[in-house]
């Protein structure tokens, strides 16, 4: 998943895998016409390289119109962008064809500086893509509400922005309850390849007739245009939290993961941490369950009594450490495939001779799974590859979420996916010159 990318001077030496993108004689023109905008534009160091490639310049906008008025230049000369918010995902996907200008979201707030216009009585927000998720409960709390979306964590620590959680679509734990970035984004401001401003839901510049942009955009890893705004579903913040968690046999998950999946004390979340999924040394499974709000003591007790038929259950106030973080940061993989399907797809895992660490919804199907840094190119190929076979039989897929150049080189970072020909009509709508992210999705996209 990599760190973000603002980091302080120094402490990020440039790698040898980042090379600059090749000046042209249209560059000074480019440039110009860049900085005319009023936008504030600099020269990209090699924090800002995109899987490996690093762009000329780096543009900060405030506001949706600066945004249109880059991409309006951008359409002009010929310049391949790609948006970036935090920088914490940049090394998701497949490194960039070419990367003239990278479109840093931090600057994306309202009008009002503040980042987010709360209509707490409607349970609605509308917030810039550049406001961290964290700033976005901050905000949302003062009134008791909350999006139900967790972020990725890393040390404890919520990161991400608006924008780059909708891109990659991420969800996290609590998707079991509450559903996806998708299901909880009811409008969307965007700006396309040309500079079109699109909006999805609320007050309409332009309407794409026939697109659901929300939908399109949220998971689209800026392969289709820059998200500037987004209006989201709110749910009251719980006033209360426990989590019920259990060290069951492994064998055993099955049937304990379907028992809290159905049961009435509703959890919100069910997680499986597995640090030694692929290994001998020990370490089983450890299952958590989330319960929010009304009676959560009571609640948590009842998942507690349950777990206890499956090994020697607890019940507790405090997040735990490791809830929705990543198991891994170097190599990483993601697989999804239906519910049901969640063990045969862990076994696949497990049974490739490799230590492998596995973290995720299980019952939601969607799993991580971190192999050790030092992994060479031909074991994860064979990894990625068998594993893939295996949850294509059971109705799933694998993803390449983070891999260094070098062992990823032999791979498809996506995989298969039988809505290419879709999605590759989608982007010929949307941005038909291929300067948004150019081959950093699914089929080269």
């Amino acid at each position: 998943m990599g760190s973000p990318r603002r980091t302080p001077a120094g402490t990020s030496p440039e790698a040898p895998h980042a090379p600059e993108t090749p000046e042209t004689s249209e560059a000074p023109d480019a440039l110009d016409a860049l900085e005319a905008t009023g936008v504030t534009i600099r020269r990209a160091g090699p924090d800002d390289a995109v899987g490996g490639v690093r762009p000329r310049w780096v543009a900060l906008p405030e506001s949706t119109a600066e945004v249109a008025a880059l991409m309006r230049v951008s359409a002009a000369h010929d310049l391949a962008v790609v948006p970036a918010g935090e920088g914490t995902r940049l090394d998701r996907g497949a490194p960039p064809e070419r990367c003239d200008l990278l479109l840093d979201t931090c600057c994306l707030l309202l009008g009002d500086g503040s980042g987010v216009a709360h209509s707490f009585g409607d349970l609605v927000a509308r917030t810039g893509a550049g406001l961290s998720l964290d700033a976005l409960a901050t905000a949302l709390s003062r009134a008791g509400q909350e999006l139900a979306l967790d972020g990725v964590r890393r040390d404890g620590v919520v990161g991400g922005t608006v924008g780059g959680t909708l891109a990659t679509a991420d969800a996290g734990p609590r998707r079991f309850r509450h559903g996806t970035a998708r299901d909880l984004l009811i409008g969307v401001t965007v700006v396309l390849a040309d500079g079109t401003v699109a909006v999805s839901g609320g007050t309409v510049v332009k309407n794409v007739a026939g697109y659901d942009l929300g939908k399109l955009f949220t998971g689209s890893y800026g392969t289709l245009g820059v998200i500037t705004e987004a209006v989201f579903r709110l749910h009251p913040l719980p006033a209360d939290r426990r989590w019920a968690g259990v060290a069951p046999p492994a064998a055993a998950l099955p049937a304990l993961v379907a028992e809290l999946a159905a049961s009435q004390a509703e959890p919100s979340a069910i997680e499986l941490d597995w640090p030694d999924a692929g290994g001998d040394a020990g370490g089983g499974p450890v299952v958590c369950a989330l319960v929010e709000g009304v009676a959560a003591g009571a609640r948590a007790e009842a998942l507690r009594a349950s777990m206890e038929a499956y090994g020697s259950a607890w019940v507790t106030s405090d997040v735990p450490a490791w809830w929705a973080e990543p198991p891994g940061e170097e190599v990483l993989v993601e697989l999804r495939v239906p519910p049901a399907a969640a063990y045969p797809a862990l076994h696949a895992v497990a049974s490739r001779g490799l230590p492998v660490s596995v973290r995720g919804s299980v019952a939601s199907a969607v799993l991580q799974a971190a192999l050790p840094p030092e992994t060479g190119e031909a074991e994860f190929a064979g990894f990625v590859t068998g594993v893939r076979e295996d949850l294509g039989r059971l109705g799933g897929g694998l993803t390449v979420l983070a891999a260094p150049p070098e062992i990823a080189r032999g791979v498809d970072r996506w995989g298969p996916s039988g809505a290419l020909p879709l999605m590759r009509r989608v982007k010929e709508r949307f941005d038909p010159g291929r300067r948004m992210s150019p081959g950093r999705f699914v089929g080269g996209i």
